[in-house]
C-alpha cells in the first residue's frame, strides 16, 4: 500500500498535473482566444486590406481606364496629326513630285525645242552653206567660163591682128618690091599706056556698044512678100529663119569692117603725121617719102573700099526690113542662097557681074 507521502506526492503531482494542465488549457485558451482574435483581426485586416485592394484595383481600373481613354484619345489625336502629318507630307511630296515632273517635263520640253531649234538653226546654216558654196561654184564656173570665153575672143582678136598684120606687112612687102619695078616702068610706059589707054577706052566703047545693041535688057521680075517678123519681112523663097541668121551675119559683118576701116583710117593719118614731123626724105635718092605716101594712099583705098563695103551692108540690111533682100538689084531674080552665105550683102547675080550692060 502506497504511503501518505506517496500518496501526497501523488496528490501533490496530480495536482500539479492538473494545475498544469488547467494553465495550458488556460494558456491553449488565451493561445486559442490569441489566435482567434488574431485570425478575426488578420480577417478583417485581410477583408479591409481586400476591400483596400478592391477599391484599389477599381480606383487603379478607373484610373487605367481614364488613363487608357486618355491615352487613347492621345493615340488617336496622335495617329490623326500623324496621319495628318503623313497625308501633309504625302501630299506636299505628291505635290513636289508633280512639280517636279511638271518642271522636267516643261525641261524636257524645252530642252526638246532647244534641240528643234539648234537642228532648224544647224539645218539652215548648212543649208545656206551649201546654197554658198553652189552660188560660189556657179560664179566661179561663169568667172572661169567668161575667163575662157574671154581668152577666146582675144585669141581670136588676136590671131586677127596677127593675120591682118601679116597681111599687111605681106602687101607692104609686095609694094616695096614692085615699087622699084614700077619706078623704072613707069617713066617708059607713062605715055605708051596714055596712048594705049586712049585706043583701048575707044575699043571698049564700041565693043559695049554692040554688045548693047545685042542685049535688050529685060523686065525687072517681082516677087511675094509673105510676114513682117522682128523687123523681118519675109519672102517666098527666103524664110525668117534664113532671114534672121543673115541679119546676124550682117550686123557681125559690119561691126568687124567699121574697126578695119577705122584702123586702115588711123594708120593714113599717122604716116600723115610723120610726114609732117620732116624727118622724111623726098629726093630722087631717098625713096621714103614716096613710099609712104603709096601706103597712105593704099590705107585710104583699102579703107574706101571697107567702107563701100558697109554701105553694101547696110543696103542689106534695109531690104530685109523691106522685103527685098536675096533678090537681084537689076533684074529682081531670087540670088542663089550659097551666093548670099558666101557673100551676105550682095545684091547681083554672078551673071549680071560678068556681064555690066545687064544693069542698064
Amino acid at each position: 500500500m502506497p504511503t501518505a507521502a506517496a500518496k501526497k506526492k501523488a496528490e501533490l503531482a496530480k495536482k500539479a498535473a492538473a494545475k498544469k494542465k488547467a494553465e495550458l488549457a488556460k494558456k491553449a485558451a488565451a493561445k486559442k482566444k490569441a489566435e482567434l482574435a488574431k485570425k478575426a483581426a488578420a480577417k478583417k485586416k485581410a477583408e479591409l486590406a481586400k476591400a483596400a485592394a478592391r477599391k484599389k484595383v477599381e480606383l487603379a481600373k478607373k484610373a487605367a481606364a481614364k488613363k487608357k481613354a486618355e491615352l487613347a484619345k492621345k493615340i488617336a489625336a496622335k495617329k490623326k496629326a500623324e496621319l495628318a502629318k503623313k497625308l501633309a507630307k504625302k501630299k506636299a511630296e505628291l505635290a513636289k513630285k508633280a512639280a517636279a515632273k511638271k518642271k522636267a517635263e516643261l525641261a524636257k520640253k524645252l530642252a526638246k525645242k532647244k534641240a528643234d531649234e539648234k537642228r532648224a538653226i544647224e539645218a539652215a546654216r548648212k543649208k545656206a552653206q551649201r546654197e554658198k558654196e553652189m552660188e560660189r561654184r556657179r560664179i566661179a564656173a561663169e568667172k572661169k567660163k567668161a575667163q575662157l570665153a574671154r581668152q577666146k575672143e582675144l585669141a581670136k582678136i588676136a590671131a586677127e591682128k596677127a593675120k591682118e598684120k601679116a597681111r599687111i606687112a605681106a602687101e607692104k612687102a609686095a609694094i616695096r618690091e614692085a615699087k622699084e619695078q614700077e619706078r623704072i616702068a613707069l617713066r617708059e610706059a607713062k605715055e605708051a599706056a596714055r596712048l594705049a589707054a586712049i585706043e583701048a577706052k575707044r575699043a571698049e566703047e564700041a565693043r559695049l556698044e554692040a554688045i548693047r545693041k545685042k542685049h535688050e535688057p529685060k523686065p525687072k521680075a517681082t516677087h511675094e512678100k509673105t510676114e513682117f517678123i522682128d523687123g523681118i519681112y519675109a519672102t517666098k523663097d527666103f524664110d525668117h529663119k534664113f532671114l534672121a541668121a543673115q541679119r546676124d551675119r550682117l550686123i557681125e559683118e559690119r561691126a568687124i569692117r567699121v574697126g578695119q576701116a577705122a584702123r586702115l583710117e588711123n594708120e593714113a593719118q599717122a604716116l600723115i603725121e610723120d610726114v609732117e614731123m620732116g624727118d622724111v626724105q623726098f629726093d630722087e635718092e631717098g625713096g621714103e617719102g614716096d613710099t609712104m605716101v603709096v601706103e597712105r594712099e593704099r590705107d585710104l583705098v583699102l579703107s574706101a573700099e571697107v567702107r563701100h563695103e558697109i554701105e553694101l551692108i547696110d543696103a542689106a540690111l534695109e531690104r530685109i526690113k523691106v522685103g527685098d533682100y536675096g533678090y537681084s538689084v537689076v533684074s529682081g531674080l531670087p540670088i542663089p542662097r550659097l551666093r548670099l552665105d558666101a557673100i551676105p550683102w550682095t545684091q547681083e547675080l554672078v551673071t549680071e557681074l560678068v556681064n555690066p550692060l545687064a544693069r542698064r
